[in-house]
């Protein structure tokens, strides 16, 4: 397992300096965006963009922002967006904002999701599954953003039960109920596709448990029903259910860049998008880093989490 967990960890720094540097080429091509004056501020991005190489042919600049990642982790300044503001410190003030409306939302839709999915499964073939079944196809085919539009008119506009966009932290700090009921319009958007994709996959696992020829020798043995699929059932899904739930914290950390924009919510979803949009190089090269880590490091731990959670998996990758 040491040996594999390596193996992997080796593989995910390469694939990451491969990204990191396509990314660095790619964005470098574009024609680099005139600097907006900023008074005395200018004179300080003028002197990063000395310090990392601007003029300097491109594979110069490279080692140059590398050399100042890994030694200092200096990421350099905004130049189009937080003018000659640190890219870490922005960065720093704007993630607490993503974190809590993604983990507001995995708390909320996973056990929603695992709920539905262990009914329909216990349900199957009923009208309740069918139901259930319809309900998931139709969330899982339709685009987050979708969501967003719906949940802004019913429960904004027409219902009048939320505020279009987040409260500023003047009005309600980062931590409290009234931010965390001014986050709920996109808590509710990002949910949506989480619940339904988890209960797809708790309904078609958990089905496929309880037909096995275990659960007809433990309800022989004395287990009633309940007895059977909590003790066994239940277990023997999570093996696959699990990693599936890990790896939906990245999935939905990807899907809020869209929903930070149409609920104005200041995260680096929002802030990585704007990067794009006016071509800032700081500020797109540190995202693109940040997002593709999360990526790559839940790859890792899904895998692992197999070996955890069924010792099976974990002997026979020793072989």
């Amino acid at each position: 397992m040491k040996k594999y967990i390596i193996q992997r960890i080796l593989l995910m720094l390469l694939t990451m300096f491969v990204i990191m540097t396509l990314c660095f080429i790619l964005i470098k091509m574009l024609p680099l965006p005139a600097v907006r004056e900023m008074g005395r501020d200018i004179n300080l991005v003028y002197a990063k963009r000395e310090q990392m190489g601007y003029n300097r042919p491109l594979l110069v600049q490279y080692v140059l922002f590398l050399k100042a990642v890994f030694t200092r982790w200096d990421w350099g300044v905004g130049e189009q967006m937080y003018q000659a503001l640190s890219v870490t410190e922005v960065m720093a003030q704007k993630l607490p904002y993503t974190i809590l409306v993604n983990l507001y939302s995995i708390l909320i839709a996973i056990p929603l999701g695992l709920l539905l999915g262990i009914y329909a499964a216990l349900r199957k073939n009923k009208w309740q599954d069918h139901l259930i079944s319809t309900l998931v196809m139709v969330f899982i085919s339709v685009p987050s953003y979708v969501y967003a539009f719906l949940v802004q008119y019913i429960f904004c506009f027409r219902l009048g039960w939320f505020s279009l966009t987040l409260e500023s932290l003047d009005s309600a700090p980062l931590f409290s109920f009234r931010m965390f009921r001014s986050m709920m319009p996109a808590i509710i958007s990002l949910g949506f596709g989480v619940v339904a994709s988890l209960a797809r996959y708790t309904r078609a696992e958990l089905s496929e448990v309880l037909t096995g020829d275990y659960m007809l020798l433990a309800r022989t043995k004395g287990l009633t029903r309940a007895q059977a699929i909590r003790r066994h059932a239940l277990r023997n899904a999570m093996v696959v259910i699990l990693p599936m739930i890990i790896g939906e914290f990245i999935g939905i950390v990807g899907g809020s860049m869209i929903i930070e924009n149409i609920f104005a919510i200041p995260g680096v979803g929002n802030l990585y998008v704007a990067a794009i949009n006016v071509r800032d190089y700081n500020f797109f090269m540190a995202l693109t880093c940040f997002y593709t880590f999360i990526s790559l490091a839940s790859g890792i731990v899904i895998d692992i989490s197999y070996g955890l959670i069924d010792p099976r998996i974990r002997m026979g990758s020793r072989k």
